[in-house]
């Protein structure tokens, strides 16, 4: 018997208990209607609604120990049982510790499914979910994106959509139906362990591209996802990025105006692309945990943003109420904490104490079971959505053709290409000429785990064993591109290695050097580091090969930017190719030797210094500096900055606006050019300023953008429009206001005043 028969037979003897009309028997069979959860539900026992609401880590249910899975991992009869039949689980997440093929994949899913819907009393299928955060990056051969922050350089985000769709579909051939992703979390703090997850730090660009794959992910509003999609997981709602000291999971103290304006906007147009399902920030705003606070997780959330999703905890949230932020003076306190504050689900991962737990709430009273039923039917509805209840058992291999196929590695070829930014590039030393000799060093050049950084078939994604040797590094790209090149690491991350031969001799009888830098893959607490500054050794070495002479090239392949101030003057050119994934290696061939015209801008101002690493939108009074003037603000390079072969130039900036009775709408338009004998893609970005506000204003900020592409000598008439809408504040209220007066729109280097009443 099918899951889908197994569900209408179930909802069947539920109508004649309820005396259902025959009449209204139709509508209640189909799968399809919301009804039919209201029925499952009203069939369900309290254990059975608190199981559906445990989430358990998969190693929980494998053989082995926990953090310790036999291998290869498969599933334990007996634990699996357990958790399913005797506790009722309704969700399980986690892939063991590393990437699975797709093969074994399906037979973990598929045990689970069997036994969910065929031995448990309801039939209920099990709503799997994974970190599938820049391709389905857990299961072997898929096809590897850059993380977000690079997605954000392309400034276009119908590849980051398109990226999403493909790892959807990838996902999906595993047979996992839930991603946790996208991070809509805002980049402010360059320290934060987990500043590559993000698409950067401004809201703008946040919101953009986190709708983008949140559209990507589902294939439409949410009401269904078909079996090629997977529902998308809003995180980390609200602030988890805002900590003062950059480590992960410290307090932020975030005002009420500063939350609205820089933070919530992501979530919000996350919401409004229909996304499923969301992730609980770990942290604490204010000296309350986010996972227990109402005000954020049901007034805001809820009420106010309309989200009418699925909300998970992070990894042990619970346990942290206890042990970490000491709100609670046990697990049951914390868990009544938790489920009064609004969450759904509780991903706990390694035991029933939350299932047991919450039980005994709801027996004493303290939590109704009225309650319970508001988040199971949020649970229950997005399994629906899902399809799980028609048919939950994974695809068969050949129901999936497209599975890394040439397309999808196009896709992330191109994405990594227009995210790669060139940041100098003096007396044009690049592109290279294709018979140069070429001395490539630094251990970024040669190592696939530093250009797809974290979230890589691993968590921390640094163990080697895993990488797809089929793909090229950096060193082997160039070199499949011109034979007359020369690799010797030299130099690791940390230290300087044994030399093998002499490399100083290689880099001097090099035309071009290039030097490849970057820190270890890491992201969330592993990822901690007390400074930006790029680790001496490397530093050092690159001075070394500077004495050389030779003409250096600096290519920086980074979690998030390193500093590097002291050694960018002596460099003829420096890119930033951040972690551009599987086929990053060749992205960055295809630029270094100008078949590709660069296009990247950066998404975040780089800092030049350990201290003041403001952001493009700081306020007028951060530019003040000790000789009383306004140059405080002095980044290595500023948010928006790229160069391309091109040279493209922006003339006749026009703005005008239109009157209220005539709409109210704003114009821009200006002529983009490119001089050059290239092709050239160009993001055009429009900045505004409020010269006068009721609230400190930013000295500017981005309100619209598009990716264009120039043909050699082109010119083309670039238009945006914005409404009064996009030019509105949080004020003192910390309400979204528009207060008419003086704006200055900024495209280039060009810029127009405009009064707006």
């Amino acid at each position: 018997m099918t899951s889908k028969n197994i569900f209408q037979s179930l909802l069947m003897l539920a109508l004649v208990a309820m005396n259902v009309s025959c009449a209204s028997q139709k509508d209640i069979l189909n799968p399809k209607k919301v009804s039919n959860v209201d029925l499952l539900l009203s069939a369900m026992t309290i254990e059975e609604k608190v199981g559906q609401m445990t989430q358990l880590n998969i190693d929980v249910v494998c053989e082995g120990e926990v953090y310790k899975l036999t291998e290869p991992h498969r599933l334990n009869a007996t634990k699996l049982h357990q958790a399913l039949v005797d506790y009722h689980v309704g969700s399980i997440l986690n892939c063991g510790g590393h990437a699975y093929p797709r093969e074994q994949w399906h037979e973990i899913i598929g045990g689970i499914q069997k036994v969910a819907t065929t031995e448990t009393n309801l039939k209920i299928p099990i709503l799997y979910g994974i970190d599938a955060i820049h391709g389905a990056n857990y299961v072997t051969g898929s096809t590897l994106f850059p993380q977000q922050l690079a997605q954000a350089a392309t400034f276009n985000p119908s590849l980051t959509q398109e990226g999403g769709r493909i790892t959807a579909y990838e996902t999906r051939a595993a047979g996992i139906p839930w991603n946790f992703s996208p991070v809509l979390d805002v980049g402010r703090n360059k320290n934060w362990s987990r500043f590559f997850e993000t698409f950067g730090e401004d809201p703008y660009v946040c919101s953009v591209f986190g709708s983008a794959l949140v559209r990507g992910y589902q294939g439409g509003n949410g009401s269904s996802v078909d079996n090629v999609h997977v529902a998308a997981c809003m995180k980390h709602f609200l602030g988890y990025s805002g900590t003062r000291t950059g480590f992960d999971r410290t307090p932020a103290i975030i005002s009420d105006i500063e939350l609205r304006e820089i933070y919530r906007p992501s979530f919000q147009a996350a919401i409004d692309a229909g996304a499923l399902t969301v992730m609980i920030n770990s942290g604490e705003i204010n000296g309350i945990p986010v996972h227990a606070n109402p005000k954020i997780l049901i007034d805001l959330l809820r009420t106010e943003m309309g989200f009418k999703g699925l909300a998970v905890t992070d990894w042990e949230d619970i346990i942290k109420l206890v042990k970490n932020h000491r709100v609670a003076v046990d697990l049951k306190e914390a868990t009544y904490l938790a489920v009064m504050a609004g969450i759904d689900m509780c991903m706990v991962p390694n035991d029933y104490d939350f299932t047991k737990y919450l039980i005994e709430l709801v027996k004493e009273g303290r939590i109704s079971e009225e309650r319970l039923n508001v988040s199971v039917r949020r649970i229950l509805e997005t399994k629906n959505k899902l399809g799980l209840f028609e048919n939950a058992m994974p695809p068969s291999i050949a129901a999936f053709p497209e599975f890394a196929s040439e397309k999808h590695k196009v896709a992330a070829l191109l994405t990594a290409e227009e995210s790669i930014t060139l940041l100098e590039n003096k007396n044009n030393i690049l592109p290279l000429k294709k018979d140069a000799k070429i001395f490539v060093t630094g251990q970024a050049a040669n190592s696939m785990t530093l250009l797809n950084g974290a979230w890589t078939r691993t968590w921390q994604g640094t163990d080697a064993q895993f990488d797809d040797a089929t793909k090229n590094t950096i060193y082997e790209a160039l070199l499949s591109k011109n034979k007359n090149v020369t690799f010797n690491e030299v130099c690791g991350l940390e230290t300087m290695n044994k030399m093998n031969g002499n490399p100083l001799e290689m880099a001097m009888n090099a035309d071009v050097i290039v030097v490849c830098v970057g820190e270890l893959p890491s992201t969330e607490l592993p990822g901690n580091i007390y400074d930006l500054e790029l680790s001496k050794a490397q530093q050092e070495y690159v001075k070394m090969l500077q004495s050389t002479m030779k003409p250096v090239v600096l290519v920086l392949v980074e979690n998030r930017p390193r500093i590097v101030r002291d050694i960018v003057d002596g460099c003829s050119a420096v890119v930033m190719a951040y972690q551009p994934g599987d086929f990053g290696g060749d992205a960055l061939a295809n630029i270094l030797y100008g078949d590709v015209n660069p296009s990247g801008k950066l998404p975040f101002t780089y800092p030049k210094f350990q201290v003041g690493t403001s952001t493009y939108d700081h306020k007028y009074t951060e530019t003040f500096d000790k000789d009383f003037g306004n140059k405080a603000f002095q980044p290595q390079w500023e948010f928006g900055h790229g160069l391309s072969y091109s040279n493209v130039q922006y003339e006749n900036l026009q703005v005008s606006y239109e009157s209220e009775d005539m709409g109210g709408e704003i114009f821009i338009r200006v002529d983009v050019v490119n001089p050059s004998e290239r092709s050239v893609k160009e993001g055009v970005l429009v900045f505004a300023t409020d010269e006068v506000a009721s609230v400190t204003p930013s000295v500017k900020k981005l309100k619209a953008f598009q990716k264009i592409e120039l043909a050699p000598k082109q010119r083309r008439i670039v238009e945006f429009s914005i409404s009064k809408e996009d030019l509105k504040f949080i004020g003192k209220d910390a309400q979204p206001i528009f207060e008419s007066g003086a704006f200055q729109f900024h495209v280039g280097s060009l810029t127009q005043r405009l009064i707006i009443q």
